[in-house]
C-alpha cells in the first residue's frame, strides 16, 4: 500500500513526535529517460520522464517511526 503524497494544499506530518521537515522517503518508479554519454563514456541523464511513481514507506527523521505519517493542510491555506 502506497502512501499519499503532499499537494499543494497538504503536507507530511509525523503522528508520533509531530515533525513536519525531515522524512526518509522509500519509492518506486518507472521512467524514460534520455542518456547521453560524453567520448569518455560518461553517462549524463539529460531528460527524464516518469511514467508512474509510488511512495512506498517514508519514515521519520526524527523519531525513526515508520509509516507514522499523515496529511495535515498547509498553513495559509484556504479551504
Amino acid at each position: 500500500m502506497g502512501v499519499p503524497q503532499p499537494t499543494a494544499e497538504t503536507r507530511w506530518r509525523c503522528t508520533l513526535c509531530g515533525n513536519l521537515t525531515r522524512f526518509d522517503v522509500t519509492r518506486s518508479s518507472r521512467a524514460v529517460e534520455y542518456v547521453h554519454l560524453d567520448l569518455a563514456g560518461e553517462p549524463r541523464v539529460e531528460e527524464r520522464d516518469v511514467l508512474s511513481e509510488t511512495i512506498e514507506s517514508v519514515r521519520c527523521r526524527w523519531c525513526n517511526a515508520v509509516d507514522q505519517i499523515e496529511l495535515v493542510d498547509r498553513p495559509g491555506v484556504s479551504g
